[in-house]
């Protein structure tokens, strides 16, 4: 870890997140994915929006875009087309890629375009006081919702599959091997990739939801996760409540920067 450090890192420590928080395990998935593919640092760019997750790209040595809130993939977008030949990923987090960016998250998905979004996912808003977002779960407790959230959270693959995204995806910061072998498959994609990388925030989600110290929200996630392939093989009262994690979709499609450059090359009468 130490080479990766020197190799990626910016010497910015010490970090701004909460002691036991999960975004560090996610950052070091993303990187050893990165390293793992040995793709170029200087052909490699790292786009964010607004929230804990969204200060990742800060502490990482490429060109990074840390933009504004919930606007991470029409950035990310912009430089994907201008530099096609580019590895583009977002780290974005519920809130972020959910609510104020939803709309954009919907039609990054539909266009296919070639990024690989990771989607830190605390269940809260983790940064700004500890409300609820579209992913926090049914009755779950945050500071906009003392006694419970009424609103039914996104199940976030599900979205990502409705709205045209060609490759899926889900793990854990207690499957961070895992978390790491799927960030890689999902950067070598031609497409739009999504990760759902579930982490724990025991400062906010965990204490306001009395789920225990950091080691207890790594259980939680090794005990209400289970892995896609296994999941044929279990009764359904087995798999009541449990989260499926791993590839959970992925398919072809024409590739938005590709389809685009056909258009432009057509507009020029043929000419490249």
């Amino acid at each position: 870890m130490e080479q990766l450090l020197e190799k990626y890192f910016r010497p910015k420590l010490p970090h701004m997140w909460c002691p036991g928080c999960g975004n560090g395990i996610v950052t070091a998935a993303i990187v050893r994915a990165i390293d793992k593919l040995g793709l170029d640092q200087d052909k490699t760019t790292i786009v964010s929006g607004i929230g804990c997750s969204s200060r990742a790209p800060g502490y990482l040595h490429f060109d990074t875009l840390h933009t504004a809130h919930g606007r991470a993939l029409p950035f990310a977008t912009g430089i994907k087309l201008t530099k096609p030949g580019h590895k583009v990923l977002v780290i974005t987090g519920d809130g972020d890629a959910t609510a104020i960016g939803g709309n954009h998250f919907i039609h990054a998905a539909r266009r296919n375009i070639d990024l690989t979004v990771i989607i830190f996912n605390n269940n809260i808003y983790g940064m700004t006081g500890g409300q609820y977002s579209p992913l926090t779960p049914h009755m779950a407790k945050a500071t906009t919702a003392p006694y419970g959230n009424v609103d039914r959270a996104f199940d976030l693959a599900e979205l990502a599959k409705g709205a045209g995204a060609t490759f899926v995806a889900r793990s854990t910061t207690y499957h961070a091997k895992q978390l790491t072998e799927l960030v890689a498959k999902a950067i070598q994609h031609e497409g739009f990739a999504v990760v759902e990388a579930l982490t724990g925030c025991p400062i906010s989600f965990g204490r306001q939801n009395k789920l225990g110290k950091p080691a207890a929200l790594l259980a939680w996630q090794r005990d209400n996760t289970v892995p896609v392939e296994a999941m044929a093989k279990l009764t359904p009262e087995q798999l009541a409540g449990k989260i499926p994690i791993g590839l959970l979709y992925q398919q072809t499609a024409p590739e938005y920067t590709a389809e685009y450059g056909k258009i432009i090359k057509q507009a020029m009468g043929g000419r490249s």
